[in-house]
C-alpha cells in the first residue's frame, strides 16, 4: 500500500483515540520508523505529509539524512553505543535512548547545541530491553544539570510485546505518571513534556494515556 493511505487509516485511528481521552490528534506527533525500509519509502512518507522520522542505526540516520535532509526532523531511537555518538550527533534532532550518565557526558561533548533527549525507561522490568527502572528515573535526571548540551525533553518506553491491552495501559499509564513527577521539579534542563510510548500495535493505548509521540513502523511504511 501507499504510504498516504496508510498515513490516512493511521491519522483517523489517531482521532478516535484522542476524542475518547478528551484530547486533540494534533497533539500526537508520528515519528514514522523506517529503520526496516528503504530510502526511497522514506522519502515517499514525507512526500505523504510525515514530519518526522525515526532510525536505530547511525548509518541508517546518516545514509537518508544525505538524501532527505532537513525536509525532516530526525529521530535516533534506537540503543546508541558511546562510541557512535560522534558519528552522528550532528543528524539527530531527537535522541530517545539516553539511559546513562557516560551516554549524556559524551552527547554534551560532542554536540554544538542543546539535544533533544529522552530518557529510556524500562517499565516493563523485561531483562531484554534497554532503559532505566522507574525508581532511577528522577535520580538520573537530576544528575544531568551539568550537561549544558543535554536537555531532557521528555521519557520513553517500549512497552511489551503481548495481546494484553491491560497490560499495555499499565505501562504507559506508568511512564505518564512518572513524565508528571519529573514535570513537577521544575528543572530548566528538563522540561520532560513529551512521552514517546506506543508503536503500530498499541499506539491507540499510548494516546488514550497520553503520548505526545507515536514510533510508527510496519502499520505506516511497511516491512
Amino acid at each position: 500500500m501507499k504510504v498516504k493511505d496508510n498515513l490516512a487509516a493511521i491519522k483517523q485511528k489517531i482521532e478516535q483515540a484522542a476524542a475518547r481521552a478528551g484530547r486533540k490528534a494534533e497533539d500526537v506527533t508520528i515519528v514514522a520508523v523506517t529503520k526496516y525500509v528503504s530510502t526511497d519509502r522514506a522519502k515517499e512518507a514525507v512526500e505523504a505529509g510525515i514530519g518526522h522520522l525515526g532510525e536505530n542505526r547511525v548509518e541508517g540516520i546518516i545514509e537518508k539524512h544525505e538524501v532527505i535532509g532537513s525536509q525532516a526532523k530526525w529521530h535516533f531511537i534506537g540503543s546508541l553505543q558511546t562510541r557512535k555518538v560522534k558519528s552522528m550527533i550532528e543528524y539527530a534532532d531527537y535522541i530517545h535512548s539516553l539511559d546513562r550518565e557516560s551516554l549524556a557526558k559524551e552527547i554534551n561533548q560532542r554536540a554544538t547545541k542543546p539535544v533533544q533527549c529522552f530518557v529510556q525507561v524500562n517499565v516493563s522490568g523485561e531483562e531484554s530491553k534497554h532503559g532505566l527502572e522507574p525508581g532511577e528515573v528522577i535520580p538520573f535526571i537530576e544528575s544531568l544539570h551539568r550537561y549544558e548540551n543535554v536537555q531532557i525533553g521528555g521519557l520513553m518506553t517500549m512497552a511489551p510485546l503481548t495481546d494484553d491491552r491491560d497490560v499495555l495501559r499499565a505501562c504507559f499509564r506508568q511512564l505518564a505518571s512518572l513524565r508528571d513527577e519529573v514535570q513537577a521539579l521544575n528543572l530548566p534542563f528538563a522540561p520532560c513534556s513529551e512521552l514517546s510510548m506506543g508503536m503500530s500495535n498499541d499506539y491507540d493505548i499510548a494516546i488514550e494515556e497520553g503520548a505526545t509521540m507515536i514510533r510508527i513502523g510496519t502499520a505506516l511504511v511497511g516491512e
